[in-house]
């Protein structure tokens, strides 16, 4: 798995799959380099658990969901992207997106200055698309673009190329951006999922950059590892050494330098150069998971036999239309 169903025992984080933050990615627009893709994948459109759908709602709209920016390296965010989502009105949504700066970027609340409003929520087939001066952007129930052979996962990582997702959706949250609009050449992006505190304010439900880490290598440390921020991200290195020492049998001195090399957890992009995940950013077509557990198995394992799905579009929003419509 991605960081699909990454609360306690593969449930949802706070029992909310609309919070449950699943992938992100980052490209420079087909040819267009002077500007970005941002996509942020939320809500499973399938509970393992209860072996069946979830909330046809897309996204919460007593939550927020952050794309955060880090532009001078320490992991601490001075740009972020904020949505929020009004409440569903005769089975349609609509989004207001916030740019955040400085200090305002690093906070946990609601500010910033819209840079897009009233944006419709595409709850089918049809991609309804907002442009709004510079930006353009897409929310709505897409074809899950994440592959992975997750019951040959959880059977020891014998895989039969069986693609859990091929047939399941997801809540994709679209951004193109000007370039100039992220601060520096060389960033630092994370994603989180935000919903009211039981005191007030907010709290964070869930946060992530990197695919599957989470899930796999976080155990008794998930509650504290969902709520923290990548800054703080050095308390998780000796846990995450351990597990690589289980899962891939390193000496423990190599085991604690390769989880060095997954935290801070943050995808690093420049989008001068074309993305490939791990190097730089992420695109549809990355294969994540074998990136992932050839790390995880030390080399002894280097592919789950499953590849892209072929429903990608050309275009914006890239994510294909979703398999049924919700």
């Amino acid at each position: 798995m991605s960081h699909h169903y990454s609360g306690p025992h593969f449930a949802f984080p706070r029992g909310d799959a609309r919070l449950d933050y699943t992938d992100l990615f980052a490209f420079p627009k087909p040819g267009d380099a002077s500007k970005s893709t941002l996509i942020l994948d939320v809500h499973p459109s399938f509970d393992v658990i209860k072996s069946g759908p979830t909330t046809p709602e897309p996204f919460a709209p007593d939550g927020l969901y952050e794309i955060k920016i880090d532009t001078d390296g320490d992991a601490i965010a001075n740009i972020a992207y904020q949505i929020r989502f009004a409440a569903a009105k005769g089975g349609a949504q609509t989004a207001t997106v916030r740019r955040l700066e400085g200090a305002q970027a690093a906070m946990t609340g609601e500010a910033g200055d819209v840079v897009v409003k009233g944006a419709p929520v595409s709850m089918g087939r049809e991609a309804k698309v907002t442009t709004a001066g510079d930006y353009r952007f897409f929310a709505g129930w897409r074809s899950d673009p994440f592959f992975c052979d997750v019951e040959g996962a959880k059977n020891n990582l014998q895989f039969t190329g069986d693609d859990f997702f091929a047939d399941k959706n997801v809540c994709s949250i679209v951004l193109e951006v000007p370039n100039s609009a992220l601060g520096a050449n060389q960033i630092r992006l994370w994603a989180r999922t935000l919903c009211p505190g039981e005191e007030g304010g907010w709290v964070q439900a869930e946060r992530g950059a990197r695919p599957a880490q989470a899930v796999i290598l976080v155990d008794e440390e998930r509650d504290d590892y969902l709520a923290g921020e990548p800054a703080d991200d050095a308390r998780f290195v000796p846990g995450f050494a351990h597990a690589l020492e289980h899962t891939g049998g390193y000496p423990s001195l190599e085991a604690e330098r390769v989880a060095k090399t997954l935290l801070p957890d943050f995808l690093s992009y420049d989008p001068a150069r074309p993305a490939s995940f791990p190097h730089n950013g992420r695109t549809l077509t990355d294969d994540a998971f074998d990136s992932f557990i050839c790390v995880m198995t030390n080399g002894k394992v280097t592919e789950d036999k499953v590849g892209p799905h072929r429903d990608l579009l050309t275009e914006f929003p890239y994510v294909g239309p979703p398999h049924n419509a919700a």
